[in-house]
């Protein structure tokens, strides 16, 4: 029996003495027991009360750590969760083993109603972006706008960089992948990581690597890390083969939120050429096109997909105003737009080019 068909285990029976999750300044880490799951949430104070809530989810392989550049940034405009999903980041595996885009939105969807705080801003990157795409279409109440960094939607040809992706989803590759990866280094998978999702991994500060590289460290010492990863992959894949109203495209046209959809040009995972039938895809959306930017554009761009994210605010009527009453949403992200990105806004199904 390979690692990916593993029967299901409780997660208490799992839990490893790894170190500690990584906190930036300013961070809080809870954890928030769920039915049948156990989930990991990265927060920050917010900068006042009474401001909108976001919620954040990240990509195959990824966690709430994905997002705390953004959340920083962000902490002016929204108070700001991200959740480490089921299996990844600090959550342990849910009871059920389900790891589709389905359970995962479910978890999403779980955390929400049991929160109860009224609908959010949601994000998601990647396979995130798929999970985000189907909590707004089929729970409208719990989303007030939508934000996609390089969601995985289904594509006919596929870029040569997800192809492992595909292959992880293969029953036994992820136990052939960890023994012909037994030698590889910490530093080498994480430079490995770098290559694949960024556009320039040169944008990445000798701390960031080094953080990254602690981090990879505790999450191979995680009896169900691969396990995790090959399921979500399965997962992925799945969804891309489901057709009628549960296909991710279909869904994304039942969105009803504002949505921001942000691409990459140096996305070796989800092809830049998608940014087009995305905007189309999507009743009411903007899209940011950041040529230089790879599949993290949050990570490597946080500033300019700040300030895209203030303009949708702005123009959806939903930017908070100063506590002094001026109107400003505070702390926003106001940088340069050095990623050389194009915001083009759409009225309800009609979107500018790129």
């Amino acid at each position: 029996m390979s690692s990916t068909e593993l029967p299901s285990v409780p997660a208490a029976t799992v839990l490893p003495k790894v170190a500690p999750v990584r906190v930036s300044e300013g961070e809080r880490v809870r954890s928030v027991g769920l039915s049948g799951i156990t989930l990991t949430v990265r927060s920050r104070p917010p900068e006042r009360e009474g401001l909108p809530r976001a919620l954040y989810v990240h990509g195959l392989g990824g966690s709430s750590q994905n997002w705390s550049a953004l959340m920083a940034l962000l902490d002016g405009l929204v108070d700001g969760e991200a959740l480490d999903l089921p299996g990844f980041g600090d959550s342990p595996p849910p009871d059920d083993g389900n790891y589709s885009v389905t359970g995962h939105a479910r978890a999403v969807i779980r955390y929400l109603d049991e929160d109860a705080r009224g609908p959010v801003h949601l994000f998601g990157n990647s396979m995130g972006g798929a999970v985000a795409t189907r909590v707004a279409a089929v729970r409208p109440d719990l989303v007030r706008t939508l934000t996609l960094v390089s969601p995985a939607l289904p594509e006919v040809f596929v870029q040569r960089g997800a192809i492992p992706t595909g292959l992880l989803a293969l029953p036994g590759v992820a136990s052939l992948f960890t023994r012909y990866t037994k030698d590889w280094t910490p530093e080498q998978r994480v430079r490995g990581v770098m290559a694949l999702c960024y556009g320039d991994p040169r944008r990445v500060t000798p701390e960031g690597f080094q953080s990254a590289v602690e981090e990879m460290e505790r999450r191979l010492r995680l009896p169900y890390f691969w396990d995790a990863m090959a399921r979500s992959a399965r997962g992925i894949v799945n969804a891309y083969t489901l057709g009628g109203q549960h296909g991710l495209w279909r869904q994304a046209e039942r969105v009803l939120a504002p949505t921001l959809l942000v691409y990459g040009g140096r996305d070796q995972l989800v092809s830049f050429r998608m940014a087009q039938r995305a905007a189309r895809a999507f009743r009411d959306s903007r899209l940011l096109t950041l040529p230089e930017a790879g599949h993290v554009a949050m990570m490597e761009y946080p500033d300019v997909v700040g300030d895209a994210f203030r303009e949708l605010l702005s123009a959806t009527g939903e930017l908070p105003g100063r506590a002094d009453g001026a109107g400003d949403g505070g702390r926003a992200a106001r940088g340069p737009s050095d990623g050389g990105g194009t915001a083009a806004t759409g009225e309800s199904g009609t979107v500018g080019g790129s």
